[in-house]
């Protein structure tokens, strides 16, 4: 059996096509019983509304009949491999999210997923209908059972509530599947790993199965794909794991007898290192960008970014723009131009004193009898904005945006300012674990400076300023955006667990009435269990 870990484009039916056909012909000579490639791979996951389009079907439709003859050449193997399937009814969305079993030159079997998750960033109910029947198939004297994906998140111990009232993983080994296998596109979040592992372990122990897991890799818009598929044997013991975040094809014989593995994930810091790194490379590469270009303000989110983009897109390919103004620091222009150095990225420096000097002027008349105040501040970060924008357009750079978790929750950020750009790459990572990102960047050697670390975190948009002027500390306001956020709590419930009403009451108002920042944002590299973006979904104008 052959596990392919596999990285597919949205959309491109022909170059995922073609990815299966290399991988058959690669592995030809092994003569695999099964080749096992991801859900809905045919399509890349998820294909959102490109499955209302009726010329996408056709064309997938040709796709898997080109798929069906093509098995003819590979007599010995079958294939199973993830694409939509039209249901042929009237009713319903139409669809089903299928796996197909195609055996020299037919199919031999499809099973259609049962579980259609509609929380967090899923949308599937949107799309598909629910498979009508769970069958099981004996291909090759072994009793085969298919699951997608959600059909295997069924743990009591993973809810608060039920979602669903049936557990197809449990009809299946009722049915008398001895072989489980469960095509894949779960996307990465910070410890989902080990979850994975848990639910795995615990099908095989339970029904005495081998259980085969075979996951999506790379980045999709803000989704992020692990991988980390596996193999365990009926104890629950792992015999394979593929590694976490790059491409991986490996072919094992579930029958073997050999020594089994511990697994062992990636510590937490780097699993979202590497997250980022491949989300922000497979953005760039998917979209068409070879270059990118990062405002370097000698602050430590700009520094990490330009770090994770060093490592995404190459040296060669990152501009690092510092853009001093009246308030910036002597130190924050030296900081950036050394860390640039470090990384080995290009490095421009470009004042913005005689432009802002130029906007005062010709606002003065308008502004007149009004203190200075955050009008004045906001310019400063929207003509910053506004270069990196026209350099883009110039020399088709993608833009990433610096801002973090702990600022975009709280609006502490310009929109069409420092918010401007292509690519969120650190907007679901709190203000606090940037700082162990850049721990981790300097795990072996010195690459991010560090007076950039230790310095108090500034805008420098007007004279001694510092986050803490207008914020709470990053160590209490990370833990309550945890708790409001990502845990839904009241404002009631987290100051029940000892935080003070008015910084709690402060920090739940912010986050509210900021909500149309960030329907603005540019798309967010998502690590956390929710993230701004398509997984948080939050009225605008609202009275709670």
């Amino acid at each position: 059996m052959t596990l392919c870990q596999l990285n597919p484009v949205v959309g491109d039916i022909k170059g995922n096509s073609r990815r299966i056909k290399e991988i058959l012909e690669q592995t030809k000579n092994e003569k695999p019983d099964l080749i096992i490639f991801p859900e809905l791979f045919l399509t890349g996951y998820p294909p959102q509304d490109l499955l209302e389009r009726k010329w996408f079907i056709e064309r997938l439709q040709s796709g898997v009949e080109e798929l069906i003859q093509i098995s003819g050449h590979y007599p010995q193997t079958g294939i199973v491999f993830g694409a939509p399937r039209p249901t042929m009814k009237d009713t319903g969305r139409g669809l089903y999210n299928s796996a197909f079993l195609i055996y020299r030159g037919k199919i031999e079997f499809i099973q259609h997923k049962s579980l259609l998750p509609t929380y967090d960033v899923f949308d599937e109910a949107r799309y598909f209908d629910q498979a009508p029947e769970i069958k099981v198939f004996k291909f090759k004297n072994e009793v085969i059972g298919i699951s997608i994906c959600e059909d295997a998140w069924t743990s009591p111990e993973l809810w608060s509530r039920h979602y669903y009232d049936f557990d197809p993983i449990q009809v299946l080994a009722r049915r008398g599947a001895r072989i489980m296998i469960n095509i894949s596109a779960s996307p990465f979040s910070i410890g989902k790993e080990d979850v994975r592992f848990g639910i795995i372990r615990e099908h095989a122990q339970k029904y005495k199965v081998s259980f085969v897991f075979v996951n999506q890799v790379g980045g999709n818009d803000e989704l992020i794909f692990d991988g980390t598929s596996m193999a365990v044997n009926d104890r629950g013991e792992i015999m394979t794991y593929l590694p976490s975040f790059r491409e991986e094809i490996q072919t094992l014989d579930l029958r073997s007898k050999s020594a089994v593995q511990e697994f062992r994930p990636l510590e937490r810091i780097e699993s979202v290192y590497r997250a980022l790194v491949l989300g922000l490379s497979d953005y760039a590469r998917k979209c068409g960008f070879r270059k990118t270009l990062i405002g370097l303000s000698g602050g430590i989110d700009s520094a990490v970014v330009a770090s994770l983009a060093r490592d995404a897109c190459g040296a060669e390919n990152v501009l690092g723009v510092t853009m001093p103004g009246p308030y910036s620091s002597a130190g924050s222009a030296v900081d950036s131009e050394r860390l640039a150095r470090n990384l080995g990225i290009g490095f421009k420096t470009i004042s913005i004193n005689e432009i802002y000097a130029e906007y005062l002027k010709n606002l003065r008349d308008h502004f007149a009898g009004r203190p200075a105040d955050i009008a004045e501040e906001n310019i400063q970060a929207r003509i910053r904005g506004n270069i990196l924008m026209a350099l883009s357009n110039k020399f088709g750079y993608l833009v990433l945006t610096t801002g973090n978790k702990s600022e975009i929750a709280v609006g502490y950020c310009t929109l069409y300012g420092d918010m401007s750009g292509g690519l969120s790459v650190i907007a679901d990572v709190p203000k606090t674990m940037v700082y162990q990102l850049a721990d981790f960047i300097n795990r072996t050697s010195e690459v991010i400076p560090r007076s950039i670390i230790e310095k108090l975190p500034s805008a420098e948009l007007r004279p001694d300023q510092t986050d803490q002027d207008t914020l709470p500390p990053y160590n209490v306001l990370d833990q309550i955006l945890q708790l409001y956020v990502e845990e839904g709590q009241s404002a009631d419930e987290i100051v029940n667990k000892g935080f003070a009403f008015p910084v709690v009451d402060w920090v739940v108002r912010v986050v509210k009435i900021n909500e149309f920042k960030r329907r603005q944002s540019a798309p967010v590299l998502k690590v956390t269990s929710k993230a701004f973006g398509p997984g948080r979904r939050m009225p605008i104008a609202v009275g709670y």
